[in-house]
């Protein structure tokens, strides 16, 4: 079994795709206006129009954290300062060895940047 995506259902696809490429530097493709895609090496964050659905609810989400390793936490920080509004955690180490930073993306999403920085955390994801 492949895992492919994560796909955001939302009101707005211009604007949730459009932070979602500011955040990540990728580019989405849009094969429809209802519908984006971010390709990422290790899967795609699909973003999608809560009209082309008949069931559940934009934003509702309550208990998954959309995750991107990235390069630099920190750094990552700083330069998302001027494009989130809601900041749930700034960078913190965290007891299993990832430097993390939480906020939310415009539809209150929670989206998590981390560095592995303990040997282990290294480790975890050597393979990826």
């Amino acid at each position: 079994m492949d895992f492919v995506s994560i796909r955001v259902i939302t009101d707005d696809v211009e604007r949730l795709t459009r932070f979602y490429e500011q955040v990540t530097g990728v580019s989405a493709v849009r094969p429809a206006p209802v519908f984006a895609e971010l390709p990422l090496p290790s899967g795609a964050l699909a973003i999608q129009a809560k009209t082309t659905l008949e069931f559940g609810a934009a934003a509702d989400n309550h208990s998954v954290i959309i995750e991107f390793r990235v390069e630099d936490a920190d750094a990552a920080y700083e330069r998302l300062k001027p494009l989130v509004s809601e900041w749930i955690q700034e960078p913190t180490t965290m007891p299993w060895g990832n430097r993390s930073l939480l906020f939310r993306d415009p539809d209150g999403n929670v989206v998590n940047l981390f560095t592995p920085l303990s040997k282990e955390a290294v480790e975890r994801f050597s393979d990826r």
